[in-house]
């Protein structure tokens, strides 16, 4: 984990990778309480016997769960010392490129794309998220997320 004693510290990092995560292993059990909290219960998500003879060979995860995961990741991958607290503002520029077999261990690498101070000591960032499957050939979610910093 990378740690920043300011939100300032960030803003001559534009264009550079701030941060990379913990792997996370993605398990039936978090696709299946993701599919409970959202009602997407599309059986290539939620029924293994039936997502063995399906397009991918086993259950995957939505890719909607591998992009809520952006909280989990983002806090094993960067630290902000003076920052009480940090507001989701959108996303732009979502894509997933790869399925997530269900059992895929993944992690995220954040790169800051840019940065506007706000008044206070706060700032707003974009930051491109790029989550990988271990053993992978391209990433699985590819995010622009804009946060809220303040101190």
């Amino acid at each position: 984990m990378k740690t920043y004693e300011n939100i300032s510290d960030l803003q001559p990092l534009v264009g550079e990778v701030i941060g990379t995560s913990d792997w996370l292993a993605l398990e039936q059990d978090r696709v299946n309480l993701f599919a409970d909290a959202t009602g997407d219960h599309q059986w290539i998500h939620v029924d293994p016997e039936r997502a063995r003879n399906g397009p991918f060979g086993v259950p995957i995860a939505h890719g909607f769960l591998t992009l809520s995961l952006l909280p989990a990741f983002s806090h094993t991958a960067y630290k902000i010392q003076n920052s009480s607290t940090g507001v989701n503002y959108g996303l732009d520029k979502v894509r997933f490129p790869a399925p997530v077999p269900v059992g895929s261990l993944l992690r995220a690498h954040f790169k800051l794309l840019s940065f506007e101070a706000l008044e206070k000591g706060g700032a707003q960032m974009k930051v491109e998220m790029t989550v990988e499957r271990q053993g992978g050939s391209k990433p699985v979610c590819i995010a622009e997320s804009i946060v809220r910093r303040f101190p």
